[in-house]
């Protein structure tokens, strides 16, 4: 039971409720996103980003059955598609003043070799590209609604990652584990650049 606990790390003690404020989860219909999205929906507004919108109503209304917030919305997101990561963030903008928390959560892992819709290998361009356009484009908002926080899920596999920039989309050798280590590596990268160019 101990190492059960340890493996599953903390557990969020928090209190702090978030009226008026609004979070984005990206893959919130499953796992550890719609864990987080059901701990949030306790506290305030949550709109979950989600390819399968399907998956994402049924996680939904589960989670407002539970929660009692009608306040648990669902948004088409597909992060393998840029065209799809921009008209989210425009519908988003149009829709909303203001964006307090992004947590940057869905993924994929160890898939087979196969590329987005604008040919990136799809671990790094789910798991890193695809969140990192997101929040670029949604930076301002989350600027501008500050405190505002962006928390980027990432995984002790970025330890056996490494960005191999002469084969960045794994054209001339594919691992599907060393894929996704790659793309958790990036996340982490992400974070502390993002974390030094925001502070303050």
């Amino acid at each position: 039971p101990s190492c059960r606990r340890y493996v599953a790390g903390g557990r969020c003690k928090s209190t702090a409720r978030l009226e008026g404020k609004v979070v984005i989860i990206t893959g919130g219909n499953t796992g550890i996103g719609k864990a987080t999205a059901r701990d949030l929906a306790q506290r305030g507004k949550v709109i979950i980003a989600c390819r399968d919108i399907a998956k994402g109503e049924a996680a939904a209304s589960e989670i407002r059955a539970e929660t009692g917030n009608q306040q648990v919305i669902v948004k088409k997101l597909d992060l393998a598609d840029t065209k799809c990561i921009r008209e989210f963030a425009e519908k988003f903008l149009a829709e909303e003043k203001e964006l307090h928390v992004l947590i940057n959560n869905a993924g994929v892992m160890l898939c087979p070799y196969s590329k987005t819709a604008d040919g990136f290998e799809m671990h790094l361009g789910v798991n890193h590209l695809g969140h990192f356009l997101l929040t670029f484009l949604l930076l301002e908002c989350l600027k501008q609604s500050a405190p505002a926080r962006i928390v980027n899920v990432s995984s002790l596999a970025h330890h056996g990652g490494r960005i191999r920039f002469h084969d960045l989309h794994g054209e001339k050798s594919y691992n599907r584990g060393l894929a996704y280590c790659h793309s958790k590596l990036a996340n982490v990268l992400f974070t502390r650049e993002l974390a030094r160019r925001l502070q303050g």
